[in-house]
């Protein structure tokens, strides 16, 4: 068997496409690479380029649901973006500060050190760093 192939992007489903790119361009430090209306698919998205090669897509459904994202439910529980160490986990921390996000400081455990935080839909978002 192949070694299993790596990630190459994760797109999630917002409600205001509009405000959610404005959230995530100050989140990223970047602007979109692609903003395509899809109008055979039936949606329109929104993609940054990460590090790595990796995208971070921004779906917008028309006549989507109005609920409310929650990790509870079956589906997406968070997505995490790693960082090489604490040092770095600490920059993001102050980054999410400077930009006014809500998190919940950085939390400790034995298999790593992560700061949680949400985006406008409230989707449950996290920086991560492995144990020193």
């Amino acid at each position: 068997m192949a070694e299993f192939p790596p990630m190459t992007h994760v797109a999630v489903t917002v409600s205001d496409l509009e405000r959610s790119t404005r959230w995530y361009r100050a989140l990223f430090g970047s602007e979109p690479v692609l903003d395509e209306d899809e109008t055979t698919g039936g949606f329109h998205h929104t993609v940054f380029a990460l590090a790595n090669g990796q995208l971070f897509g921004l779906h917008a459904h028309p006549g989507g649901s109005d609920c409310a994202f929650d990790e509870r439910r079956p589906g997406l529980d968070h997505v995490a973006f790693a960082c090489r160490d604490r040092t770095e986990l600490e920059s993001w921390c102050h980054r999410l500060d400077d930009l006014d996000i809500q998190h919940g400081g950085i939390v400790d455990a034995h298999y790593g050190s992560g700061v949680q935080f949400r985006d406008p839909d409230h989707i449950a978002l996290e920086f991560f760093a492995p144990p020193a």
